[in-house]
């Protein structure tokens, strides 16, 4: 398993809900926003207008807390036919605000995995997202001190990666991938010639799932991020 670990000079992990809990946050702020909205559509119809126009967005705004309040804001326009009143604008801004100010919420086993590993292997942070969110955060998380880059990237595709292995000057066997995303964490990494470690996390935004079986000789999976610490001699 993972037989490229022998060969392995850098290690990275994921941000939201790899190193700390995300989605469930933003899962909370869309059932407000369902109930905010609801005296026009169920809530089911909300949800699906909002992911609509979500990605839809994604090509300009990007990933993070800062374009999903504009997509709010353009889903209560357009299911409101152009009519909602400014206090749900107000609102709306008011549950982005209440986003972007949320208690950072380690994973279980995360600090003491960092620690252990931490100068052994050069740790990185490779993540989508707001720029300025992802670096508050994992400020305020406490995590900062054990890594030595922190990549905050506008996607995650094939070449990301590629331009992500060129800046840190290794090759793809190098490289291992610790995330909970298969689409954006397992799939393109492996494709570049990287190893991958995938994290199932309870809750995943319908944007990041997969619905078939991932099978390759440099992937696998484990249950929480202390088992990471078993592919390794220490």
């Amino acid at each position: 398993m993972l037989p490229q670990l022998s060969q392995l000079k850098v290690i990275a992990f994921d941000a939201d809900d790899t190193l700390f809990v995300n989605e469930p946050y933003f899962q909370e702020t869309e059932h407000k926003f369902c109930a905010l909205m609801e005296d026009y559509l169920s809530h089911q119809s909300i949800s699906q207008e909002l992911f609509k126009i979500e990605i839809g967005n994604l090509p300009l705004y990007g990933y993070g807390i800062k374009g999903y309040i504009l997509s709010m804001i353009e889903a209560a326009m357009k299911i409101s036919n152009n009519t909602i009143p400014i206090e749900v604008v107000e609102k709306i801004v008011e549950y982005g605000k209440d986003l972007l100010e949320k208690p950072i919420e380690l994973l279980d086993g995360v600090e003491d995995t960092l620690e252990k590993l931490y100068g052994k292997y050069k740790l990185v942070v490779a993540t989508k997202g707001d720029l300025l969110d992802q670096r508050r955060k994992l400020h305020n998380s406490g995590l900062g001190k054990y890594f030595h880059h922190i990549e905050v990237m506008s996607d995650k595709q094939v070449k990301d990666y590629s331009d992500l292995l060129k800046r840190l000057e290794i090759e793809p066997h190098e490289f291992l991938m610790i995330g909970n995303s298969l689409k954006s964490d397992v799939l393109p990494v492996l494709e570049v010639g990287g190893s991958a470690i995938h994290i199932p996390f309870h809750t995943t935004w319908e944007h990041e799932k997969i619905h078939h079986k991932v099978v390759h000789p440099h992937f696998t999976t484990i249950e929480q991020i202390s088992e990471v610490l078993g592919f390794f001699a220490f």
